[in-house]
Formats: C-alpha cells, structure tokens, sequence
C-alpha cells in the first residue's frame, strides 16, 4: 500500500514538472522573436536654385500731396457764396468762393474814371506847355511861365501812371472776391459759412485746402548703414547717386495690399544726412489716376537695385527658425540630417534668398520636415527645384 502511495507522488510530480516545462514554453512563444528596426523615413531634398536676382531695401513711409494749398480771403467782403461740394474732385480754374463784390466794383469804376481825368490833364498841360514855349520865342510870354507848365506836363504824366498803377489794383481786388482752384485735386470742407466776414483788417482767413495727389508723394528714410552699403558697392558719390535717382524704380504697398503693387521712380534725395537721425530723406512719385490714395497713409516701400547678382533660393517652407536664428535641415553623404544655420534676405516668389550658411551642392529636405530629427538617418528622395515666379514686377 505504501508502495503504491510513492509511484502515486512521483507520477503526480512529474505531471507538475511536465506542465510548468509547458507553461515556460509557451510564455516563451507568445514573447516571439526580437523585432526588426523602423526603416528611416521618407524626405524629399532637392539642390538650392541658382537665380539672377535684384537686391533691394524695404523701408516705411508716409503719403503726401504733390501739391498742397490753404485757400484764403485776400480781401475783406462779406462771404457771399459757396460754388462746391465738401470733398469734391475740383477742376483747375474752377470758381469756389464768392466775396461780396459791390465794393470792389465800385473802386474799378472809380480808379478807370481817375485815369481819364489824368489823361485830360495831361493833354491840357502838354497843349499849354507847347502854347507858352511858342509865345516865349515871340517875347509874349516869360521863362517862368514856360517852366511852369513843364512842370504841370511832368506832374501829369506822373499822375497817369499812379492812377493806372490805383486801376490794376483796384482790378486785382475785384479778382481776389473770386476764390479758384489753383490745380486740379480734391477740397476739403468748407471753413467758413455764408455771410461771415473774411479778410478783416489785412487778415488772410482760411477758407478750404486743396490737395493734388495725382501724382502722389511717398517720402521715406535710409538710414546711414544702408546708404554707406550702396555708396560702397556702386562706388558712386552721393552727388552722382541723386543724379541718378530718377531713374530708379520704387514700389510701395498699402498695410491692406499684398506685396508692392504700385511702381514710380525716385523723385528727390536731400542733399545731407540729418545728424540727430542718421538718415537721408528720399521721396518717390508714384501715379494715381483713382485718386484713392489719400496724403498721409503708412505704406511699405521697396526700392531695387539696378544692377544683378546670383543667389542661392531655397522654398520658403523650408527655413525653419528657433532660438538660435534661421536654419534649415540637409541631408549629408551618409543620409543623415544635419541642421544648418543660414542667413536669408528677401522673397523672390515664393522663395527665399540664402545670402549665408549653404552651399550650391547641398541637399536641402523641402519635404517630410516632420520626420527629419538631426542627427538620426533619413531615406532621401532626391528632386529638383523649379525657378522661382515672382508674384510682382517688385519681385
């Protein structure tokens, strides 16, 4: 009995030992063999793009009227008449105000019958000084009396020209009750009501302003870094640099508008840095047949250069940035990507211009950025860029 009790424990125990040695396999089975590394993943690089470009320089600036004028009263007279609409486009020649003009009428008619008086009375003195000068040589008359009336003859002609100089001023009074545009432009409101006095005791008071914004100015600054950089390049002297100024292209754009879509030239350069700023005022002249560009907006401005020079582009999408600056990834000769500091200076397109940090024979990931980590293993895909296609005629 006892005998059969021990082969009972020993096969017991060998079905346990059977069992675990089956548990430990299994667990070994669902386990599975080691799996195999992720693949590196997919980016698309591509050469940076040489391209023929134009430098240029941005700056901001402020409209203004080419012309700019203060209507005023140069006579004194009652405001009899308003001939415009606050706001209006006025044409040059244009009647605005109207001065109470029975006064000015009156002294017109008065300073015309002065010269007619002077006029006779010159011709009596002329006819009396012929008349005693005949008389004197006939001993009928004396020196004293001949003197006397050359002297009347001078005095006339003397008070001819005082009474014609009293008509033409009397004739620029009455012009003055008539207030014109002196240009075409647009007016303001009107400062002065019907039936007030203008102009009293010599006082010029302001009746409108009149503005001509076709064309239009746009003044700007460069500062003295900017222009040393243009003397030093084009080797030219300021001088020689105003001189040709007129012929340089620039472009602005409104804070709503995107890029530079309005083109003139350089109009003016002061002849001097301003000391206190460290800039030199340029102004340029740009068309505006519309009339919607008023004075005094905040516009961008871009003024390219004449001569061009050959650039390395890269997509816009493809410079990164961070604490550090402007990078962008490329991939070296063992496919792994390498993070590059660069410099970049202006769009051409939908590109952007390296100035530092890349080189013509570098491969520059435009695509898959996500995925690129430096310093670990990429899968390239090699492709091509195509030219840039500038958005503007301000590139």
């Amino acid at each position: 009995m006892s005998g059969y009790r021990g082969r009972t424990r020993s096969a017991r125990r060998m079905r346990i030992g059977i069992a675990a040695l089956a548990a430990i396999v299994a667990a070994a089975g669902c386990r599975g063999a080691p799996s195999a590394p992720a693949p590196p993943p997919v980016v698309t690089v591509a050469h940076p793009i040489e391209h023929s470009v134009a430098d240029h320089l941005d700056f901001t600036g402020n409209t203004a009227a080419i012309n700019s004028v203060t209507l005023v009263a140069r006579v004194e007279g009652y405001l009899e008449k308003i001939h415009f609409t606050d706001g209006a486009t006025v044409k040059k020649g244009k009647v605005l105000f109207t001065i109470q003009q029975d006064q000015y009428k009156a002294q017109l008619q008065s300073a015309l019958a002065g010269v007619e008086a002077q006029k006779a009375a010159l011709w009596h003195a002329k006819t009396e000084f012929a008349r005693y000068s005949r008389l004197l040589k006939q001993d009928a008359a004396t020196q004293t009396e001949v003197d006397q009336w050359h002297f009347k003859r001078d005095a006339a002609q003397a008070d001819l020209l005082n009474a014609q100089a009293q008509l033409e001023i009397a004739r620029l009074n009455l012009s003055y009750t008539t207030v014109i545009a002196p240009f075409d432009g647009r007016i303001g409101r009107h400062l002065v009501d019907p039936g007030n006095l203008v102009g009293a005791l010599g006082k010029q008071t302001p009746l409108a302003e009149i503005n001509q914004i076709n064309p239009i100015y746009v003044y700007f600054t460069i500062n003295e870094r900017d222009l040393l950089r243009i003397l030093h390049r084009t080797r030219a002297t300021p001088g020689e640099i105003e001189a040709s100024a007129r012929t340089i292209p620039v472009y602005f754009g409104l804070s709503n508008e995107e890029g530079y879509p309005h083109q003139g030239r350089l109009d003016f350069a002061s002849i001097s840095v301003n000391p206190t700023t460290g800039t030199l005022q340029l102004r340029g002249i740009f068309p505006n047949p519309e009339l919607v560009i008023l004075p005094g907006l905040f516009v961008r401005v871009r003024v390219k250069s004449l001569e061009k020079r050959t650039a390395l582009l890269v997509p816009g999408d493809a410079i990164s940035f961070d604490q550090q600056g402007e990078y962008v990834l490329v991939v070296d000769s063992r496919n792994t990507v390498e993070r590059r500091g660069v410099k970049s200076s202006f769009q051409v397109g939908d590109m952007m211009v390296i100035d530092k940090g890349l080189g013509a024979d570098d491969w520059v990931i435009t695509e898959g950025l996500l995925q690129a980590i430096p310093g670990r293993e990429v899968n390239p895909q090699r492709s091509s860029l195509k030219p840039p296609a500038e958005a503007d005629s301000a590139g």
